[in-house]
């Protein structure tokens, strides 16, 4: 039997057992490329793909933020929206010591520890979404409800324009 050319990742393994139906795309990673190297890799549009983003509040407590490829989060009014004094952008180590995935291959699936989840509401009006599955160069597309199924997020309106 062949071995799967997909990685099999902690996200991989609680999409599967919660028995949810995705598809899994491969594309070369490139430092830095983001979502918008993703989408254009795979001819996708930049707002389906979703970014998954940590943040750290005062307390040094962590929190997933899924955003549009192609918009930013304005940090104060997620951080008004959850109920925090203030939010930002945790670093790549506490990213990992969180997550246990590497940046730019963070899942909001599968991680570490569990972690509030906040979602840009006008995600879950896309017919599909594609997000990281648990590696670098490794996306899943599957219907946006999903997170809230699996995730039970908080749902937010922080979008900005880069």
């Amino acid at each position: 039997m062949a071995k799967s050319k997909t990685p099999v990742t902690a996200a991989i393994r609680q999409l599967r057992q919660a028995r949810i139906n995705f598809s899994e795309y491969l594309y070369d990673y490139v430092e830095h490329g983001g979502a918008a190297h993703a989408a254009n890799e795979l001819r996708l549009e930049a707002n389906h793909v979703i970014k998954t983003l940590v943040f750290s509040d005062e307390r040094d407590s962590a929190y997933l933020m899924l955003m549009h490829g192609d918009l930013e989060v304005s940090a104060k009014n997620l951080a008004r929206q959850l109920d925090c004094k203030s939010l930002g952008a945790s670093t790549p180590q506490a990213a990992l010591k969180h997550t246990g995935y590497l940046v730019g291959g963070i899942s909001p699936f599968g991680t570490r520890k569990g972690l509030a989840v906040a979602v840009e509401s006008s995600i879950l009006d896309l017919p599909q979404i594609f997000i990281n599955g648990g590696k670098r160069g490794f996306l899943v597309g599957l219907p946006p409800q999903t997170l809230v199924d699996l995730l039970q997020p908080e749902l937010v309106s922080v979008a900005i324009k880069p």
